[in-house]
């Protein structure tokens, strides 16, 4: 039995002495309990709705008030960014014109609103249009979502194992000795895997819209779309590979390089927007989203290849991504280590 106990005595100093193994068994569990509990929600909230009063009656007017005082939505006057368009015509006809490039969001939308002209004049009077999506798909959300999650974690955890690969089969000398500095080290890292991932982005360009029907090219400004799409996706992969670089650059093993890649599992699908609705998540939440590359990706991606946006209607998000890439590489070239410990 003492032996035994020396044993137990033993793996509990391996776990103290071991921050990281603190790290996933005590504090991983408290964040996704509060991710899971708070964070993820059915309900859709903050929607845009841009109001267009053509018959100016009693009824449209209390109409307004009513959806103007619901805390699922909020009244805009920018029909462009407005996630639903209602007009009331001059004989109290109402169309409903929705964003329908997320499905579920749609549905539940539309749910909203009529219940909220349940009961009035104007409710047998809708006509509902879904825009960019008229047949419902959920191919038209979840693809995009999934291109953002696959390239950033496959990305990440192609680059996270690279330096300390060097390390662990002792050629890192090798690197060390040369006269190369370590942004030259960090971007011969790069390249390679970049070349390599915009090969598989026109791979998945080809399989979304042959295999799972995206109207790619079909709509708005038509090829050029995809254009803007490549050049958003190089920015991205550039954040993925760097984000990767900057684990390797942390780490003393392959096999911790790998499942710090694999925690990217979790920010990306519910932090960005391609499970749950970013609007319906509590403020903090919302504000540690902002920090998420897949969410500026995915949602410039569901812009360009749905409703074929043109590029300046992404261009803040193709920015913050750049911010982000320079910010990364720039983290991992001061991280390197110069020296063997």
């Amino acid at each position: 039995m003492k032996q035994f106990a020396s044993f137990i005595h033993k793996e509990f100093l391996h776990i103290f002495r071991d921050s990281r193994t603190m790290l996933i068994l005590l504090v991983m569990p408290l964040v996704l309990i509060c991710l899971f509990g708070f964070a993820i929600s059915t309900e859709v909230k903050d929607t845009r709705v841009c109001f267009i009063d053509q018959s100016d009656t009693q009824q449209s007017r209390a109409l307004h008030e009513r959806i103007d005082a619901n805390t699922y939505f909020t009244v805009t006057a920018n029909r462009d960014d407005a996630d639903v368009t209602l007009i009331i015509d001059k004989d109290n006809n109402v169309q409903l014109l929705i964003d329908g490039s997320e499905p579920n969001q749609a549905q539940t939308r539309m749910g909203y609103l009529m219940q909220l002209m349940s009961g009035t004049e104007m409710e047998g009077n809708v006509s509902v249009r879904m825009l960019f999506n008229p047949q419902m798909k959920s191919e038209y959300n979840f693809v995009p979502g999934i291109i953002g999650m696959i390239i950033l974690l496959i990305c990440a955890m192609m680059t996270s194992i690279s330096i300390v690969r060097e390390k662990e089969n002792g050629t890192m000398e090798i690197l060390l000795a040369s006269p190369l500095n370590p942004f030259v080290i960090i971007l011969s890292k790069l390249i390679p895997y970049f070349i390599v991932s915009c090969v598989n982005i026109a791979s998945v360009l080809l399989l979304s819209k042959y295999a799972f029907g995206l109207p790619i090219g079909e709509v708005g400004v038509g090829w050029t779309s995809i254009l803007s799409f490549f050049a958003l996706s190089m920015v991205y992969i550039l954040v993925a590979l760097a984000l990767g670089l900057l684990i390797s650059c942390l780490v003393g093993s392959q096999l911790a390089a790998m499942l710090l890649s694999l925690l990217l599992i979790v920010p990306t699908m519910y932090l960005s927007g391609l499970a749950f609705p970013i609007e319906s998540m509590p403020e903090v939440f919302q504000r540690v989203s902002l920090i998420v590359p897949a969410r500026w990706f995915m949602n410039a991606v569901r812009r360009i290849l749905i409703q074929g946006v043109e590029f300046a209607d992404v261009a803040k998000e193709f920015g913050i991504l750049c911010l982000q890439a320079t910010v990364l590489i720039a983290l991992s070239v001061k991280l390197f280590k110069t020296r063997l410990e």
